[in-house]
């Protein structure tokens, strides 16, 4: 039943954000950028787990994360004004990101950081 619930409620946030975007593009990035999914998985992990260890490591890990992932939000944008269709610029943004996770996984240890 949890499950039923975190899946529920994961999904709402993102129909809400794609409902808002339609009418207030603006507004709804603004709804898109905050980390709504990194705090609903802390609350549910806490719920699960009550383990800080587990939690530090998890939020450490996620910050890492988004790194990479930030070049995509400027690729996309980029190649569609240069008549990238869609779906192509979309495909090459997240290739692009999981090239920089694995760079990410690959440097971290190197740096201390542990994901």
């Amino acid at each position: 039943m949890f499950f039923i619930l975190k899946a529920a409620l994961s999904g709402l946030l993102i129909a809400l954000v794609s409902t808002i975007a339609r009418r207030y593009p603006g507004l709804g990035a603004l709804v898109a950028s905050l980390p709504l999914i990194s705090v609903f998985g802390m609350i549910w992990l806490w719920l699960e787990t009550k383990d800080p260890v587990r939690m530090e490591s998890h939020v450490g890990a996620t910050f890492w994360y988004v790194i990479p992932s930030l070049p995509m939000f400027l690729l996309i944008p980029w190649m569609m004004r240069h008549g990238v269709q869609f779906y192509m610029a979309l495909g090459l943004g997240c290739g692009l990101t999981v090239l920089l996770y694995l760079g990410m996984a690959w440097l971290a240890p190197k740096i201390g950081v542990s994901l």
